[in-house]
């Protein structure tokens, strides 16, 4: 069972981020406050959950959240600032969304940059063990798959509609054949190097 707060004393937010490493599109980033009693038996890791029940309990959290609020940094930026800063921008500017602002924060993860004068606490493998750091996940995972399904119908032959944006083989052979599309990360190591090619062709002739 999912524990409800980290503290009692202050108005707590649970932070999460999706989709730090994939090789195209946004990160987002989502920031809840649950009411205390908050309990549902589907509540998990988003990544632990089925793709159904992730969407059923968005429309819970959304409904019994005291407030939520859900942001995102684009694939431009990424490039400009890093996926790390990146990420945690996500996740401020969700905070800055909030129609209650939280007095702590739960992240998931072991880094974070403070979020104002708002003190913080950083918890490895959170949306494991805190319920709104697990809501969280849930709403920036579904935004963000929602997201990409919407670019997929741009751009069919990266199969975003089940990567998501990942680095799977069909994502990666589609780079390969079609080229990068403006929404790919360019930082990120799209392809194998060039020497890791070359090694792979000799390999075949043999």
């Amino acid at each position: 069972m999912l524990l409800t707060r980290y503290q009692d004393l202050l108005l707590e937010a649970g932070c999460d981020e999706a989709g730090r490493g994939c090789l195209a599109g946004p990160v987002f980033a989502a920031a809840v406050i649950l009411p205390a009693k908050f309990k549902h038996p589907l509540l998990n890791d988003s990544k632990q959950m089925k793709a159904s029940d992730r969407d059923k309990l968005r429309k819970v959290i959304e409904k019994k959240a005291i407030c939520y609020a859900v942001a995102s940094v684009d694939n431009e930026e990424i490039d400009k600032i890093n996926i790390l800063k990146a990420s945690f921008k996500a996740m401020h500017l969700a905070l800055e969304q909030l129609s209650q602002q939280p007095e702590y924060i739960l992240v998931d993860g072991n880094r974070f940059t403070p979020y104002k004068e708002v003190p913080h606490s950083c918890i490895v493998q959170g949306d494991g063990l805190y319920a709104s750091i697990a809501a969280a996940s849930v709403l920036a995972k579904t935004y963000r798959d929602e997201y990409m399904q919407q670019l997929h119908a741009a751009h069919p032959h990266y199969g975003w509609n089940t990567n998501m944006g990942y680095g799977t083989k069909v994502h990666r052979d589609a780079i390969k054949a079609f080229g990068e599309t403006p929404y790919h990360r360019k930082s990120f190591r799209l392809l194998p190097d060039q020497l890791e090619l070359e090694l792979d062709f000799e390999g075949s002739l043999e």
